[in-house]
């Protein structure tokens, strides 16, 4: 600290409309909105800020981090300037800016902070053209509630002024702590520039056997890897865990190096756009393959010769296998979550073990509330997201490392583990269609309309034909959800139509960019069977789709 103390300004500004948090206190907007448009990064931020309560947000401790976008550094600093000025006491950034949103949450958790401000736009991507968003994760390192949601969005159409002090400058890429003295605090501001990796790998210590899984990535038997950052923020992680920590050659990691534009390419795991990483894994020199999103919390599997894991079938393996984890082996498993969309293998593992399946609207901050009061020890979403009660985010490293388990403990590859899997269980095909960048007004009518189809009485028992499978109708409703802990109650969270079979059609409204809608549209077939283990799911369940944009969720046919 030197010279004098950095002033406290108060700007006045004006409200925008369009600043409502889409789920989980996330802001997610083009890059262009964000940078050009005036105070409307700063207008977002000192809602987000405004939501904690007084009390508890004077002197308090706060997590900041980015997946490295473009906009991300200015934004960062911006953050810090609104914090210091709003008498948040400490904040803990990542060197460079840089922290995945796993590690957000184990360093809220680990040091008990109030809260933590990411910088992501999770998959969408980057550079002037691209996307940025501002996500607010609550105490206890999950995304916000509805009900904080809410509250920033209440705070963000009233708005007349916010708190900077544009004078406070810090070095990102300097490890250890800066003070500053600001005006009329009693005492300095603090900054903590810390290793993106170390506290996270800390605690992924205390829950795998990490001696299997180096054994198994550097044993005589050695399985090659081939794991793709997608020129995100888990370059650094892929790095020092699965390389430095755990044996992996260096060359088995590709795109590890952060970039603000990722590299031109799209930070989305799945085979549309990992396409690298599918081409390299086709060739058949390597026995298992992953990627990860631009923040880290998504991933997707791949076995040998490009074998596709689908997200909901990566979740029931997962189900299936706990017992390879020490962690879960100590504390036991109290129970799953899925997603309503996600399949419905999860509930067949659930109810072989005898442990309750809850199921809830989209979006991970549902499962906060079950992980907090003890009920889910695992959950997941279709959209490639698993995690644990480890933290309160998807985590889609620990998820690559759990397959890494798996697989040591089994000693089978991942299509042999996936097909045992079918062959005790059953397979359940999974297609997703995204019908995207609708006007708003249209998708809802589309949904009005279809809500009052498939909810009349008359269409119970309807009868549908593909190809020489017969689907007849059982049951269909407008999903909500009422949570189990504090009796909240969600509506409107998705059409459902499920069939006497358990196959099911679920249609979904999502605006997650809050400027166009999208429709997604999920098909479900279960097949006992294991001479039907082998047909394209794409084809088998749903033909007709060929106007829709794929996600990627089908293993054959590449």
């Amino acid at each position: 600290m030197e010279g004098s103390p950095i002033p406290v300004l108060t700007v006045p500004t004006a409200p925008y409309e369009d600043q409502r948090p889409t789920g989980g206190g996330g802001l997610r907007r083009p890059t262009g909105l964000f940078e050009g448009q005036r105070n409307y990064l700063p207008n977002f931020i000192q809602s987000v800020l405004s939501s904690i309560d007084l009390r508890d947000r004077q002197g308090c401790t706060m997590v900041v981090g980015s997946d490295g976008r473009y906009f991300s550094r200015a934004a960062t600093e911006i953050v810090v300037q609104m914090a210091a000025a709003n008498g948040i006491g400490r904040l803990i950034i990542g060197q460079n800016g840089i922290l995945s949103t796993p590690a957000v949450s184990c360093i809220i958790r680990k040091i008990k902070a109030a809260g933590g401000i990411i910088l992501t736009a999770s998959h969408c991507p980057g550079g002037p053209g691209g996307e940025f968003g501002v996500k607010f994760n609550v105490a206890n390192g999950g995304p916000a509630p509805d009900v904080v949601s809410d509250k920033i969005y209440q705070i963000s159409k009233t708005i007349e002024e916010y708190a900077i002090c544009p004078d406070l400058r810090i070095d990102l890429s300097r490890l250890g702590r800066q003070e500053f003295d600001l005006e009329n605090k009693f005492k300095p501001f603090r900054v903590e520039i810390v290793d993106p990796v170390d506290i996270y790998l800390n605690l992924l210590r205390t829950i795998f056997d990490f001696n299997a899984i180096k054994s198994l990535l550097t044993g005589p038997s050695q399985l090659k890897i081939r794991v793709d950052a997608m020129h995100g923020v888990m370059g650094p992680y892929v790095r020092k865990v699965l390389c430095d920590e755990l044996g992996a050659p260096a060359n088995s990691a590709i795109n590890c190096v952060p970039l603000e534009d990722f590299g031109g390419q799209h930070p989305d795991p799945n085979l549309t756009y990992a396409t690298t990483l599918l081409e390299a894994m086709k060739g058949g020199e390597y026995g298992f393959g992953a990627a990860f999103d631009a923040d880290g919390d998504r991933y997707m599997i791949l076995g040998q010769n490009g074998f596709f894991v689908s997200p909901s079938d990566s979740l029931a393996v997962i189900a299936a296998n706990l017992s390879c984890i020490p962690y879960f082996r100590q504390i036991g498993v109290r129970g799953f979550g899925r997603s309503m969309p996600t399949s419905t293998a999860l509930d067949r593992v659930a109810k072989s073990m005898k442990v309750p399946v809850y199921e809830t609207p989209a979006g991970w901050r549902f499962f906060s509330n079950l992980m907090d009061s003890g009920r889910c020890s695992l959950c997941g979403e279709e959209s490639f997201g698993t995690g644990s009660d480890h933290l309160r985010e998807k985590d889609g490293l620990w998820a690559v490392l759990v397959w890494l388990s798996i697989i040591a403990a089994r000693k089978q590859g991942v299509e042999e583990i996936v097909r045992d899997h079918w062959a005790k269980y059953g397979r359940h095909y999974f297609c997703r269609f995204d019908y995207e960048g609708l006007e708003p007004k249209t998708t809802y009518y589309i949904m009005r309309d279809l809500e009052a189809l498939v909810t009349d009485k008359s269409f119970i028992g309807q009868q549908f034909a593909v190809g020489s499978q017969v689907y007849s109708v059982a049951k269909t409703d407008s999903f909500e959800y009422v949570d189990p802990v504090d009796g909240t109650v969600t509506k409107k969270q998705g059409l459902r139509i499920i069939f006497s079979d358990a196959s099911r059609l679920v249609f979904r409204l999502s605006s997650s960019s809050g400027v166009r809608a999208t429709i997604r549209l999920y098909a479900e077939s279960y097949e006992r069977d294991p001479s039907g283990h082998d047909q394209e799911p794409q084809c088998l369940i749903i033909p007709g789709c060929e106007n829709a944009s794929w996600n990627g969720q089908s293993p054959e046919g590449l």
